[in-house]
């Protein structure tokens, strides 16, 4: 006990100043999105693996939630199946034609290994990567909603830009009319989002649903997203409109990446229309 003692009586202005360079060091990393996402992508190959054990105790807390989150996502897929078939003329078809029935988007799931959703930028980390078909820009989604796109991509492990990101913005729509707005966040309540653009003609009330408005190539129309909680008027415009997600961002178990089969095809007529 003496022996450290001394030790950290010869060396406390070194260690002192250890000491505030690692605060330095978090603060940057914390306030900054560049250095966040930055800090996330390097320690994607050394953490994954940690985290990915970690969370195998966390997953014990929260086994029956996502049990009967996956269930219900089996009585949709059923259901949607099920009526595929009543409309197809063949009884005994039981497997999906993509270029037949128009798909536009494909599907691949995945575990979250690490959530933040207390800071101001945050990021989640995802078990699957590059050698899983997985690129920047896609979406990430459960039964219950949107959570986030893809970002940085290493061979096996991916970091996802949060929708709880101050830089995160995803084009929404009401779901019971063709008004759409953009979901931002204000870095306060994970629970509560923000949506801005939207015109005074959409006549919004509590409770009104949101969902993905089709309008990028990341997300497909028709996720859902929350519910209005809270909005204020002024100047005959919306000065403020609160979205009371149906997610519960500090809990998030499997996931659907969602990838746009024509992204590359749509984007390549956008920049030939722009350089024209």
């Amino acid at each position: 006990m003496q022996q450290i003692v001394n030790f950290i009586l010869k060396y406390k202005y070194f260690l002192f100043f250890l000491l505030l360079e690692i605060i330095a060091i978090s603060f940057t990393i914390q306030n900054h999105s560049y250095h966040n996402s930055a800090f996330s992508n390097s320690a994607n190959f050394l953490s994954g693996g940690i985290h990915k054990r970690v969370n195998r105790f966390k997953e014990y807390a929260h086994l029956r939630e996502h049990n009967d989150q996956l269930l219900k996502e089996n009585a949709q897929l059923k259901n949607i199946l099920g009526l595929e078939l009543k409309n197809n003329d063949s009884a005994s078809a039981h497997v999906i034609d993509t270029t037949k029935y128009f798909q536009k988007y494909s599907y691949r799931t995945a575990k979250v290994i690490e959530n933040q959703y207390q800071k101001k930028f945050n990021y989640l980390t995802i078990d699957k990567g590059e050698r899983h078909g997985i690129a920047p820009e896609m979406g990430v989604a459960n039964s219950k909603g949107i959570i986030g796109i893809t970002t940085n991509i290493s061979s096996g492990y991916t970091t996802v830009l949060s929708i709880l990101n101050e830089n995160a913005k995803i084009n929404v729509k009401l779901s019971k009319s063709f008004h759409f707005g953009t979901l931002e966040w204000n870095g306060e309540d994970y629970n509560i989002l923000q949506l801005s653009d939207l015109p005074i003609q959409a006549n919004i009330q509590i409770g009104d649903t949101l969902i993905t408005g089709g309008k990028s190539v990341i997300f497909p129309e028709g996720i859902p997203v929350g519910t209005i909680s809270n909005f204020k008027v002024e100047n005959n415009d919306y000065s403020t409109i609160d979205i009371k997600l149906f997610n519960d961002m500090s809990a998030i178990g499997p996931v659907y990446i969602i990838s746009n089969i024509d992204k590359k095809e749509i984007e390549q007529l956008q920049e030939s229309t722009t350089n024209e």
